[in-house]
């Protein structure tokens, strides 16, 4: 496959955001006020959150105690649209915004999407299964959020920030820049989860084995999907 890059002079436009990305943002904006002017917000942070328990007690349980199948299939998509508070949403809108733009100029607006849920419920599958059986639910889109961070880190050339990362082929996998920049996020993330601190620095339990497997979901997921929704060579 044959890729073109331009001249130095050309930089990305990340203060021109795809509107994908826009609306995803106001839709998150969006849940957030709809739950906190909600006659009963903390019993939608409830219904809606991902608790792991839920999943344990649905392997043990038959009959009238089994969960119901709602209770267990949608919470992996509906806690990446609860927020904790305004310091949650506007963190996570800020690196949706910076590598969802990366990701959305790339793989275009289906991709985006899919790409964003995909990220999101392996996000949701490693925080159940690290988790398994707590009570302790997780909400945000922390998850889905660090695999777009993930693709991200591919797609972008951090020596060379004005070539154009939509147009290039992906950093590999086993390159310094992928490399360096994984362990040192894994690492942090990981530290800080067990410490328990939030964006701003407040103390709070953050939901690491999420950020973990979104961001491994979107590492090792930007090959496949850039087959279907990344650049084509002209003429394709």
């Amino acid at each position: 496959m044959a890729f073109f890059q331009e001249s130095r002079p050309a930089r990305e436009p990340f203060l021109r955001a795809p509107a994908s990305v826009l609306i995803l943002i106001g839709v998150l904006v969006a849940a957030h006020i709809g739950r906190v002017f909600a006659p009963d917000p903390a019993a939608i942070t409830e219904h809606y959150a991902l608790n792991p328990a839920v999943y344990a007690q649905a392997l043990k349980s038959s009959g009238a105690a089994l969960p119901s199948l709602s209770a267990l299939l949608i919470p992996p998509f509906s806690h990446m649209f609860l927020h904790a508070n305004v310091t949650h949403l506007a963190f996570n809108c800020i690196w949706l915004l910076v590598f969802g733009s990366v990701v959305a100029r790339r793989f275009g607006t289906l991709g985006f999407y899919i790409f964003f849920f995909v990220c999101g419920l392996a996000g949701a599958a490693a925080f159940v299964l690290m988790d398994w059986g707590d009570s302790n639910g997780a909400i945000g889109a922390s998850g889905a959020i660090s695999g777009l961070m993930g693709a991200g880190i591919r797609m972008l050339r951090i020596r060379e920030p004005w070539l154009q990362g939509a147009t290039l082929p992906l950093v590999p996998l086993t390159s310094s820049q992928v490399l360096l920049y994984s362990v040192l996020w894994l690492v942090m993330n990981i530290a800080v989860g067990k410490i328990g601190i939030g964006p701003m620095g407040e103390a709070e339990l953050i939901a690491w084995q999420a950020h973990v497997g979104g961001y491994l979901a979107g590492l090792l997921l930007a090959g496949p999907f850039d087959l279907y929704f990344g650049p084509r060579p002209n003429g394709a």
